[in-house]
């Protein structure tokens, strides 16, 4: 991180608000340049650089920003914490060339681009951090593809607004503006079955979002789950078997559990889901 602060974009800011134009653009609309006559917040420096520091953004990320509008968030991401490369997409032709002359100015136009696109259309599939500031019901619309298009473990940061039910994994405030951090989850929902030296182990999984219940079964003996954690692609389940600890840690990879190495952890075992 730089000793100092980065001098600030060279250009007033009197453009529109981006995140009002995505909401008027849903999927299969096309945009209507009137909707963008709203005045253009812009996220201010301070809560740029949290919003970077909860995403632990570094030179091994790819980072889209939605709604980018002057594209102060894929720049910072380059230039300070020398991500990969980042992409911001915003509606606003203006707000584009805005942008572009920043990145230029900034001299990491080579690995910072922007894109003129309706950002439910956009390809998200390849951000290990995705960063917005958009509406409540544009952070819910977006949520699906969010969840079903992004790797387990891709950090994604919005400023100011939530997504509903699904609960932050953390919340910071910078100057009394909101920021949210969410880990993409897993999907561990379902029967799996741990092959294990002890015997071979059945845990029923229930999860929403990244919060998961469990029951589990060696045999006809019930064990207790003393705890189940999920982040990422990293879960940790401890169970109870009869006042002896079993905790397993490992990586979900689809349909499959590897074991990783941890103090403390069972080794030697793996999971597999099973059939419905």
């Amino acid at each position: 991180m730089p000793a100092t602060r980065p001098a600030p974009f060279p250009q007033p800011i009197v453009s529109r608000r981006n995140a009002l134009a995505a909401l008027a653009v849903t999927p299969g609309q096309a945009a209507d340049p009137v909707k963008l006559d709203v005045p253009f917040v812009p996220t201010p420096e301070d809560a740029v650089a949290k919003m970077l520091d909860m995403a632990y953004v570094g030179p091994q990320d790819t980072v889209i920003d939605l709604g980018s509008g002057d594209g102060r968030i894929a720049i910072a991401a380059v230039r300070d914490r020398k991500a990969a490369r980042a992409t911001g997409v915003d509606i606003d032709p203006e707000r584009i060339a805005e942008a572009r002359a920043n990145a230029k100015h900034a001299g990491v136009q080579d690995r910072v681009r922007f894109v003129q696109q309706n950002l439910f259309e956009t390809d998200i599939s390849k951000a290990t951090v995705l960063t917005m500031y958009l509406l409540p019901d544009v952070n819910l619309k977006l949520r699906p593809r969010i969840l079903s298009n992004l790797a387990p473990g891709t950090r994604v940061v919005s400023h100011a607004f939530t997504m509903g039910d699904w609960d932050s994994d953390q919340y910071e405030t910078v100057d009394g503006r909101s920021l949210y951090l969410w880990i993409v989850p897993a999907n561990v929902a379902g029967a799996w079955r741990i092959d294990h030296p002890g015997g071979p182990i059945t845990v029923q999984m229930t999860q929403h979002f990244q919060k998961i219940t469990a029951t589990a079964r060696r045999a006809d003996a019930q064990l207790g789950v003393s705890q189940v954690l999920l982040r990422g692609d990293r879960l940790n389940l401890v169970l109870d078997d009869g006042g002896k600890p079993l905790q397993f840690v490992g990586q979900v990879r689809g349909d499959t559990i590897v074991a990783l190495a941890a103090d403390g952890a069972e080794q030697g075992w793996q999971a597999a889901r099973q059939a419905p």
